[in-house]
């Protein structure tokens, strides 16, 4: 969430970005701007009425000891309107504080200096490409026709027991899973993030903090008789472990890692780009998270690029990076890398990672403070990226490791599966 008095001190600065991002509404700035002034002289109003008020109860009760009750009395009476004045402005105020709350939440986070413009996944900044496709057999399978073919993957019992996009992983498919998570957060231990078991039902409050609510409610599964939030992401139970907290700067950078399953309703998707596992309702998923000094948070973003891309690197696939431009950033976002891993068999490229900055803005929402030596609260950045999504990355090395006499295990894994070959 955008802080207040920075949209009211740069008006034409806040519209410039917003304009990155082809906001549609631009217009809400000058609506927030005239309530913060509505609301600024009716608390200069009530602070000056509370004073008044105050300070007429002292002379009252000290004309009443004193024994001048005739004078206490007359005072009184001059002041007999201010409690019904108070109670009508702190109504007011509290009017303006929630009309002004209703439309800062509108508006999404402002794109850093190097996000460029562009409204489409078309006009995305592609940043650096890493490797060459793979060289596959004649007559390469896409992975869920492999899937079928080894007996690793069940789309169909996933459909009987849930609905689509709930895939039962068997044999060595369940155990490629479990492989992957475990590398993944091996991976980031040993890069110094503290590994999290956190639940994957979330309250209001936390998908306020982190910015799903109330801007991606449609996305999420509601458990309406708790009033709870499956989550979409690690992102949002590891960040709010830090809502409503003051860290030390010392403590900075904070960096926790998670392994969590995945819930997203996905609604509207279909289509031949959504096949297998391109795209599903339940995923496992490791994430990284990172708590920052203002100052560092650039060059925390990407130190976390490139740690994700040594994953894939390890792994041995082809991949590019992409800055994305403002019309295609998460709503939260000040600036996204994607990583994206090339499909040979479905000669697309498949996003596997989203690495952003958020600056303040999840902070604001979160009250997330760090306190320096000289003892002022100010809000820290938080970051987060994927490292990584387990379906995609499944997807690329059954595509760009298969063989005529079956599927290869990328040799980082091998220790983690316990065998070389799908076949």
């Amino acid at each position: 969430m955008l802080q207040v008095n920075y949209i009211r001190e740069n008006r034409e600065k806040v519209l410039e970005r917003l304009s990155v991002r082809n906001f549609k509404q631009p217009e809400l700035v000058d609506e927030i701007i005239k309530i913060d002034e509505d609301r600024r002289q009716t608390q200069t109003s009530l602070d000056s009425l509370s004073a008044e008020a105050n300070a007429a109860a002292k002379q009252i009760g000290d004309l009443m000891r004193a024994g001048k009750k005739d004078e206490a009395e007359a005072i009184k009476a001059q002041t007999t309107s201010h409690k019904e004045n108070i109670k009508n402005l702190t109504e007011k105020l509290t009017e303006l504080e929630t009309a002004q709350f209703n439309l800062v939440v509108q508006l999404p986070n402002l794109p850093y200096s190097l996000v460029p413009k562009g409204s489409t996944a078309e006009e995305n900044e592609v940043v650096y490409l890493h490797g060459a496709p793979a060289e596959l057999p004649t007559k390469a399978l896409p992975h869920w026709e492999l899937a079928a073919k080894y007996d690793i993957i069940d789309f169909e019992l996933g459909v009987k027991i849930t609905g689509a996009g709930f895939p039962v992983y068997k044999g060595k498919g369940a155990r490629l899973q479990r492989a992957l998570i475990n590398f993944f957060l091996d991976h980031a231990t040993a890069a110094g993030y503290k590994e999290m078991q956190v639940p994957h039902l979330v309250n209001a409050a936390s998908g306020f903090g982190t910015g799903q609510l109330p801007d991606k409610e449609g996305q999420m599964y509601h458990s309406t008789v708790d009033d709870l939030y499956l989550i979409p992401t690690a992102e949002v139970p590891v960040t709010n472990l830090y809502r409503d907290v003051i860290v030390k700067e010392e403590h900075l950078p904070i960096k926790n890692t998670a392994y969590t399953p995945c819930f997203r309703r996905e609604a509207g998707s279909y289509g031949a780009h959504v096949r297998g596992l391109n795209r599903l309702h339940q995923f496992d998923k490791v994430e990284v998270v990172q708590i920052t000094h203002p100052d560092k948070s650039y060059e925390t973003l990407e130190d976390m690029s490139k740690y994700v891309q040594s994953l894939l690197q390890e792994l041995g696939l082809h991949y590019r990076v992409l800055r994305l431009c403002g019309g295609d950033m998460g709503f939260t976002s000040a600036m996204t890398y994607d990583m994206e891993v090339w499909s040979a068999a479905q000669e697309r490229w498949l996003e596997v990672s989203s690495v952003s900055n958020f600056e303040t803005y999840q902070a604001n929402r979160l009250k997330l403070r760090f306190k320096g030596k000289e003892g002022k609260a100010q809000l820290a950045h938080t970051l987060n990226g994927s490292a990584l999504a387990l379906p995609r990355i499944v997807a690329s090395i059954l595509e760009n490791y298969q063989t005529e006499n079956g599927i290869k295990i990328p040799e980082a894994l091998v220790k983690y599966t316990g065998f070389d070959m799908i076949d």
